[in-house]
């Protein structure tokens, strides 16, 4: 086996792995490049390898930084499978849509600029045709289900506890007369998440490849803000205001929402118990769609 990093490299972003075994060519994760403008330009880079000729693609979660150019790859000739997990591939669905549509409200940003100065267009690096077309590929499976990629290759995603659908991949390798195990982590979650289940780890392996973000710290206290957040909503709108919360429209969103929810359960907020709540936003709201679909085997008990 052959093992080529291709992102999340000196760089926390565009996570990929190329991986050669057992005659095949396959991705583990696909994800863009985010940053500064250096850092984004990446992107438009010609890859180390032909799209076409990948034979799949494994996605740990739906984050851009793990998925992002999914599309790119679609655009460019990918037209084989790619194996996530079921809540996975709904929210990939929505997100790659926006952030398609990124791409071209900055391509045409930019061409409004470029035309005043003289210079060429550019092209958005993707788009939102593109981001919809790798829904045809999708082929969503189950945590713990051993998926047969390959007569060669079985492929198992367990619970990351990272965001919804979020997995660690392990790949079961059979290749001259011997097996192999390697596990790649993906993004790891923290304990007693609201909503989402405590990360699962596998029992063993060969080689582990894992993510190292917050390698160098300890999460030793798990925080809980409701009782802070209900303080500031009474505070806020028994003064007759407004509370906005600008989060991630994907896990942050719905988290706040539970949160929330939580408050008005318990009556913590006194001035306007009843108060109502917005989601100003199309992928935040989309996002909580899935969050509230049949998620049997995503959720802990709680939730």
């Amino acid at each position: 086996m052959k093992v080529q990093f291709l992102g999340a490299a000196q760089t926390v972003t565009g996570s990929c792995y190329m991986i050669e075994a057992c005659g095949k060519r396959f991705c583990i994760d696909c994800g863009m490049h985010q940053g500064n403008k250096a850092i984004e330009e990446r992107n438009r880079n010609p890859r180390p390898y032909a799209p076409g000729n990948i034979d799949f693609i494994l996605v740990t979660h739906a984050h851009i930084d793990h998925s992002g150019l999914l599309p790119l790859m679609v655009r460019e000739g990918f037209s084989k499978p790619i194996y996530c997990t079921k809540a996975t591939s709904e929210l990939l669905d929505i997100m790659l849509q926006d952030s398609a549509h990124i791409q071209e409200q900055d391509a045409e940003y930019q061409n409004r600029k470029n035309k005043r100065a003289g210079r060429p267009e550019v092209q958005p690096i993707y788009t939102v045709a593109d981001a919809m077309q790798v829904r045809e590929y999708i082929q969503p499976c189950e945590y713990g289900q051993k998926v047969q990629v390959t007569d060669d290759v079985t492929a198992e995603f367990i619970d990351a506890g990272h965001l919804l659908g979020s997995a660690s991949i392990k790949l079961t390798c059979h290749e001259g007369g011997e097996t192999r195990t390697v596990v790649f982590s993906g993004d790891i979650g923290n304990v007693d998440q609201p909503i989402i289940r405590d990360p699962q780890f596998y029992a063993d392996a060969d080689y582990v490849l894992m993510e190292s973000t917050y390698g160098d710290r300890n999460h030793t206290e798990v925080w809980s803000y409701t009782d802070e957040l209900a303080e500031i909503i009474d505070e806020t709108l028994g003064k007759g205001g407004n509370v906005v919360i600008p989060s991630f429209a994907v896990g942050r969103t719905q988290e706040l929402l539970y949160f929330i929810r939580e408050i008005k359960d318990q009556g913590l907020v006194k001035s306007v118990p009843d108060f109502p709540v917005y989601i100003d936003s199309p992928l935040a709201k989309a996002a909580t769609t899935v969050f509230c679909g049949d998620l049997h085997g995503y959720l802990d008990e709680a939730a």
